[in-house]
């Protein structure tokens, strides 16, 4: 569920007329406007405001003719904002005068903006700067937009009397529900924000605000629009929330499924299969065979552990090949050379890559910010197959090859791996293999290993896909 699609759909059924049905005892949105406009004229007559300059003759058409963006309910009325409400943009006090800055109102800048109440703001101006620069202070409830760059259409609701810089505007005054023109100012930002292209640096000016067009229900349909929207936006927000914890309670059964995994609880034992220690015996006798973990103390009797040192019948190949291939792949973020033949060698050496790779490798990535990667080498190939350093090569013949990849996903081989790069405060880049060789690894039955394996991917498949459906 695309939760924030829903939020613009909310809003553009509320500013059309179509989210709350119409009530015909309403008084008519005309009737509001003739108000507004008596109330003009009345503190203009009393010298509270200044009466808006005349347009142009050429732009007269501007605020009589138009054509409106979309068809609204018989009792709304079409508007421009500087119609509903006073607007003013703020300014910014000379920074050479120290006297300006420091305790008295707060100045706010548009980073500063949050898209709902400001409750604090960090910066202030002193009571001289207020009086001597073009700085004005705006009343608690003003409804504030940016004007200027990235942070255009970015909104705020003053409960704090403050003043803002020069990036931002401010309707100080007006006589509409302050909620309503919130959430129009917020349906539009988009129409805000193509108003600021075209330019070295995009930005709208108070005249852009003032002229734009806005749909204007009748007053106490706007209560009932705004209530309506608080309603749907808390159950969206619900959702958001619940959504959030079950992604954390999703990663958090993913890491406990391969956690069990590797204790032997995730599936059933078999008296049936091999026992690890025998088939370790025939493979390479040589190896001392553990069979306990301070991690997993509790392990299966038919489990062994060993060092990745014992299991890695891995060894560096002394191929050499003289030149890189064209291609370049990129295994999540981390380099790996793949496909060297004559047909795609264009030049370049290759350096201190030179670790062939076969089906049923698992490669380990060691190095910092993509520590703890893996990737498990599926597919035959019939070229030369080059990982490069960044990648620890592990090839065992006592793993089926997904059950080493998900042992190297679990959290306790991943902790083991980030203690030593954040060791050392920090300074560590990678991890050492001549530590690493050192970690224990365990050792299940062959036949359990893909029991195991299977079962870890039916599960993650079934999280995943749970995953999925919450982004949709």
């Amino acid at each position: 569920m695309d939760t924030q699609k829903l939020r613009q759909r909310i809003l553009d059924l509320a500013i059309r007329g179509k989210l709350v049905p119409q009530d015909p005892n309403d008084e008519p949105a005309s009737v509001l406007l003739e108000r507004i406009r008596a109330e003009k004229e009345r503190l203009i007559a009393e010298g509270k405001i200044k009466r808006p300059k005349a347009k142009k003759s050429t732009d007269k058409s501007h605020y009589q003719n138009f054509t409106p963006p979309f068809p609204i309910p018989a009792s709304w009325q079409w508007v421009r904002l500087g119609e509903i409400g006073l607007w003013q943009s703020g300014a910014t006090p000379s920074k050479s005068n120290p006297n300006y800055f420091g305790k008295g109102f707060p100045w706010l800048n548009t980073g500063d903006l949050n898209d709902w109440y400001i409750n604090s703001i960090p910066k202030e101006i002193t009571p001289l700067a207020l009086n001597e620069t073009s700085v004005k202070l705006n009343p608690k409830g003003s409804v504030l937009i940016a004007m200027y760059g990235a942070t255009i259409g970015k909104l705020g609701i003053l409960n704090i009397d403050a003043t803002t810089n020069q990036a931002c505007c401010a309707c100080y005054k007006y006589w509409i529900n302050q909620l309503y023109l919130f959430y129009f100012l917020l349906a539009w930002r988009d129409n805000f924000i193509a108003m600021g292209d075209g330019g070295a640096q995009s930005n709208i000016s108070k005249e852009k605000i003032e002229s734009t067009l806005m749909p204007l229900p009748p007053l106490y349909e706007q209560h009932r629009i705004v209530s309506s929207i608080q309603a749907y936006l808390r159950i969206l927000n619900s959702i958001e929330s619940n959504k959030e914890t079950l992604t954390d309670r999703i990663a958090k059964a993913k890491s406990k499924i391969l956690d069990l995994a590797m204790q032997g609880k995730l599936v059933p034992q078999d008296p049936a299969d091999e026992p690890a220690a025998d088939m370790l015996r025939r493979v390479n006798p040589k190896a001392k065979i553990i069979t306990d973990n301070p991690h997993y103390p509790q392990l299966p009797d038919n489990w062994v552990y060993l060092s990745l040192s014992d299991i890695n019948t891995y060894k560096s190949s002394t191929v050499t090949p003289a030149n890189m291939p064209e291609q370049l792949f990129d295994l999540y973020s981390v380099p790996i050379f793949s496909t060297l033949t004559p047909e795609n060698i264009h030049g370049g050496e290759i350096g201190s890559a030179k670790q062939v790779i076969n089906k049923g490798d698992v490669l380990l990535c060691k190095i910092n910010p993509h520590l703890n990667r893996v990737w498990e080498i599926i597919e035959d190939s019939h070229n030369v197959q080059i990982a490069s350093s960044e990648w620890i090569v592990v090839r065992s013949e006592l793993h089926h090859p997904s059950f080493l990849k998900w042992y190297f996903n679990s959290p306790e081989f991943r902790a083991l791996l980030s203690s030593q790069v954040s060791g050392v405060g920090g300074s560590l880049t990678r991890a050492q293999p001549a530590i690493v060789k050192g970690y224990l690894v365990p050792v299940p039955p062959m036949e359990e290993q893909k029991r195991i394996s299977s079962a870890i991917e039916l599960w993650l498949d079934c999280l995943d896909s749970i995953s999925l459906s919450l982004t949709n």
